[in-house]
């Protein structure tokens, strides 16, 4: 049986590991084996912190909308009730970047709402 030379494939994939944890240190990036365990650590943690960096941004957004409520001595919780029984779904984002980039459009807002349905 004639011999066969192996490796073309295998080569470039272990090539293409070695290249995705080529910031890592020592042999992370030198040894194949532990670069791949290294690549398998990396997309697991990059899958949980996608979810985790949405929780943060969206805590971030009412953390800032908050502070703009209270600024007009109308409580966080209040408002977004009100927005709803308005049928005004609010977008937390859209809001939190009203309340810091242009504090008069948020200012209207909050002046247009009927205060003794918010208390």
């Amino acid at each position: 049986m004639t011999r066969v030379k192996r490796g073309y494939i295998a080569r470039k994939r272990r090539k293409k590991i070695l290249a995705f944890v080529s910031g890592s240190r020592g042999a992370h990036s030198k040894l194949f084996r532990t670069a791949n365990q290294r690549k398998a650590r990396a997309l697991v943690s990059a899958h949980r912190d996608r979810g985790k960096r949405k929780r943060d941004l969206r805590r971030l957004w009412i953390t800032r909308i908050n502070a703009a409520v209270h600024c007009r001595l109308v409580i966080y919780n209040r408002f977004i009730q009100y927005l709803y029984k308005r049928q005004l779904l609010p977008n937390r984002k859209t809001l939190a970047q009203i309340a810091i980039l242009d504090s008069n459009c948020f200012s209207t807002i909050l002046n247009n709402l009927s205060y003794d349905e918010i208390g």
